[in-house]
């Protein structure tokens, strides 16, 4: 078991990179591989091998010679780190087009996520079920955080309301945000935020894409 100690002195960009090694992982434990290397791991995702080295020595497990790590306890050691063994609840607050697809998104339940309710002003999405969601009220936020002890919070409104949802959660107990929200929102410093940056990702891939036209 990684202990919370280790869990929180991993560094960010490690994090990030752990996530991707696990997509390989998780293929090659379909494909029935036993054994990977952080060398194979490198090769396959054009990366840097003492990088992944060094960033796969924060699972805490150790490889075999010639073998490298066993696939399994690798996998598990990764989702471990991440938090992803075990399964927290959150609600979702925007049920349009974006939220709609994140409620959608089965995979979220392999990464230890589990939204478990809905919330939207629209009174035509009140009462509706979406991919087995209930959507409520915004205003029943306050009573099912305390009743259901749910600690993460997904906004995925417009810019406009995304402060007041983000402060109406934090009042009432969510100690994590996922913000999908086009905007920066302000949170006391002992809240965790996770800023869903698409447009950054979208400015990076358009400006390569210039790029490698201007090349041609």
């Amino acid at each position: 078991m990684i202990k919370l100690e280790k869990i929180k002195s991993t560094p960010i960009p490690t994090l990030k990179r752990l996530t991707r090694y696990l997509s390989v992982i998780h293929q090659l434990k379909e494909s029935k591989t036993d054994y990977i290397s952080s060398t194979e791991i490198a090769n396959i995702m054009g990366l840097d091998p003492i990088q992944v080295r060094k960033d796969l020595e924060f699972t805490g497990i150790s490889g075999f010679p010639r073998l490298g790590f066993k696939i399994d306890d690798l996998h598990f050691a990764i989702k471990e780190i991440l938090n992803w063994n075990n399964t927290e609840d959150a609600f979702l607050v925007g049920a349009g087009s974006l939220g709609q697809a994140i409620l959608g998104y089965d995979r979220f339940k392999s990464c230890g996520l589990k939204i478990i309710a809905g919330f939207d002003i629209n009174p035509e999405l009140i009462g509706k079920k979406i991919s087995n969601i209930e959507i409520y009220h915004i205003n029943k936020i306050p009573n099912l955080i305390k009743r259901l002890n749910v600690k993460i919070g997904i906004i995925c409104v417009p810019a406009s309301s995304a402060q007041d949802v983000v402060d109406l959660m934090v009042d009432n107990g969510i100690l994590a945000l996922w913000n999908f929200a086009p905007i920066h929102v302000n949170v006391p410093s002992d809240i965790i935020i996770e800023n869903a940056q698409l447009s950054q990702s979208l400015g990076i891939l358009t400006h390569k894409l210039a790029e490698k036209i201007k090349a041609y």
